[in-house]
């Protein structure tokens, strides 16, 4: 567990390199707020004052890792001593893939990434919509998730998001834990083809982890799904927002299509220890 103190030099450092650098840095502050391993955080202090950090975050057999550096400390080994720190660690732990994430906009992050040897493989968007008024959907039903989904949702994520069977399984179960946040099944002709996440808080609605079969794309559906959520949520008074994973930007073409604007992106690297 992160002490308060802790914490509170994470969000200072990471104000500093944010304003510096004109970027929105990724630190999954929901895991950081309710860590409960020590083993996972690694920090370089100097006189009481943060200068560096790294975090792991485990999904399954996949590790993400991200980092920061203080603009005045940079290219002194701070970072450069924690990664390993977190590499030999990361060798501990039973992971298949290490992806590591840099703001699209951070030259600093991806000079670092290019010198380790990381490949390239995806870029995350958060978008919000912007949108007009949303006219009702007819043809879906988004229900709320019950104890007999979960093979169904294990299935998703396999068949749509190329996930193993175990990483699914863990996932599924760590999100049925998750505090405000909905799990929807979405059904169309009597049929279960997809689901979608919600997660409100402050003012915000996010949307997380849509996917709709393989078998069932192409059909409409996924744009429905999205102007349904959009009209619930916006009449309830939240702005929308989502994070999607893309190889390039034609996929972001359903997202746009319905009023979706990119505001932040993040890339991810593979890296091979």
């Amino acid at each position: 567990m992160l002490s308060k103190q802790q914490l509170q030099d994470l969000k200072k450092l990471q104000k500093e390199c944010e304003s510096y650098d004109r970027i929105q840095l990724k630190l999954n502050w929901n895991m950081l707020k309710s860590r409960k391993s020590d083993q996972l955080d690694f920090f370089h202090y100097d006189n009481g004052e943060l200068l560096a950090f790294l975090g792991l975050y485990p999904f399954g057999s996949t590790v993400e890792v991200c980092g920061m550096v203080k603009p005045s400390e940079r290219r002194k080994g701070h970072f450069q001593h924690l990664f390993q720190e977190g590499m030999e660690s990361i060798k501990q732990g039973q992971y298949n893939r290490i992806l590591l994430n840099t703001p699209e906009g951070s030259r600093e992050g991806k000079a670092f990434l290019l010198k380790i040897g990381a490949n390239y493989t995806f870029t995350e968007h958060q978008m919000i919509w912007h949108g007009s008024t949303i006219e009702p959907v007819v043809g879906i039903t988004l229900r709320q998730a019950r104890k007999d989904d979960l093979d169904m949702r294990i299935r998703i994520s396999v068949e749509s998001f190329g996930m193993t069977r175990g990483d699914a399984t863990v996932m599924e179960h760590a999100f049925d834990e998750e505090k405000n946040t909905g799990l929807f099944i979405i059904d169309a002709n009597e049929r279960t083809v997809g689901k979608i996440r919600v997660s409100r808080k402050d003012g915000e609605a996010w949307i997380y982890g849509f996917a709709i079969l393989p078998e069932h794309q192409g059909k409409g559906i996924g744009s429905k799904v999205l102007r349904q959520v959009i009209k619930e949520e916006s009449s309830a008074g939240y702005s929308v927002h989502l994070e999607v994973e893309t190889k390039n930007d034609q996929a972001l073409g359903l997202y746009k299509a319905v009023g979706f604007k990119v505001v932040h992106s993040q890339d991810y690297y593979t890296y091979l220890l």
